[in-house]
């Protein structure tokens, strides 16, 4: 049995995650499998009522009895720094430890795809984005704040350590997975100290690996290679802010936010799992929002915690959907969020 922690969240956080546990408990039927699911009701509303974001005692708490993390979504209009959502989700990547931001980029069906003329064949790779340092970390301050002389420090933090176990997952990754090449991105021609850091350990670990083909790109040569010419792209490895942005071009690629899922991952230990979509609280509580993001997550947290067979059996679940046209208003169908969700579980009979 695998214990997994459910953190809805906020906005559609709430619609998808629960369309994403029906999942889970169709799951488990068909697979025989055995999860037990503990929910957290830790979300902008309890903030709010009560001033708790994270509780104490968490972090030891999912390091000590839970396999795995779910989470939706976090952000609320009524809580304008995000602290909540700074402090759970952010709180948990950091505490936890989770350096590996792995995000899939894999469009599940012909239609989804924008760009003209191209398959699914033509983009099949995964990122490897550095989820604990650089520009997020939080280093720095402002002197005269608010006045004209203003100055804004924004500190990017690079650590041997931090970039080499990224890079090493990285190799790892293709290795095991049969993929032949590996792509750094930087900037190391502007950022002449942190990335000459990555420049330095990419090289001297790709040594360690000679049967995978190891280049460089800067960071906005890979924003225009993902469009004119994805399919030369196995694996990516980058820094966390570089990493945030061309993943959101790779969900584009493969259908929008709403088909994107993501894993906040430390080998062996308890890991995190989130769609990449935002909270969109607009559009919570209206059936609208496409769970398919969340569906596929849990379907990377099964295979994370060594279902693999469920996990391939959901994608599975997903492709025979998309193929039939059974689709949410985002990708030009007409099902509501808890017909999506049925539609899964269909499926997966």
């Amino acid at each position: 049995m695998k214990h997994i922690a459910i953190i809805p969240g906020d906005g559609i956080g709430v619609d998808v995650t629960r369309e994403a546990v029906k999942v889970l408990e169709r799951v488990e039927k068909v697979y025989d499998i055995k999860l037990k699911m503990t929910h957290f009701d830790w979300n902008a509303d309890k903030y709010l009522s009560t001033g708790i974001t994270l509780p104490e005692g968490a972090m030891d708490m999912f390091r000590n009895e839970y396999d795995a993390i779910f989470v939706g979504a976090f952000g609320d209009p009524r809580v304008p720094d995000m602290k909540h959502a700074a402090d759970i989700l952010l709180g948990l990547r950091f505490g936890l430890d989770l350096y590996i931001n792995l995000r899939p980029v894999k469009p599940l069906h012909e239609s989804l795809i924008p760009l003209k003329g191209r398959t699914a064949k033509d983009i099949n790779f995964t990122v490897f984005r550095e989820n604990t340092e650089g520009m997020y970390v939080n280093i720095g301050g402002n002197f005269k704040k608010g006045t004209p002389d203003e100055i804004a420090i924004q500190e990017d933090m690079n650590t041997r350590k931090g970039v080499e176990r990224i890079i090493v997952a990285a190799f790892e990754y293709a290795k095991a997975n049969g993929r032949k090449r590996l792509t750094m991105t930087d900037k190391s021609n502007v950022l002449r100290y942190g990335h000459d850091l990555w420049q330095r350990v990419f090289f001297e670990v790709a040594k360690g690996y000679p049967d995978i083909e190891s280049n460089t790109q800067f960071v906005d040569a890979v924003t225009m290679w993902m469009v004119l010419n994805p399919d030369q792209y196995d694996v990516i490895v980058t820094n966390n802010m570089f990493g945030d942005i061309i993943t959101d071009l790779g969900a584009a690629l493969q259908g929008g936010l709403g088909m994107a899922g993501s894993g906040n991952i430390h080998p062996g230990k308890v890991s995190l799992f989130e769609p990449v979509h935002g909270s969109a609280p607009k559009y919570a509580g209206k059936n609208i929002a496409n769970p398919l993001g969340a569906i596929l997550t849990v379907a990377m947290m099964l295979e994370y915690v060594e279902y693999k067979e469920a996990a391939n059996g959901i994608e599975q679940a997903v492709i025979k959907a998309l193929s039939e046209g059974e689709k949410t208003q985002d990708l030009g169908g007409k099902l509501s969020t808890t017909e999506m969700g049925d539609t899964i579980c269909k499926y997966l009979a």
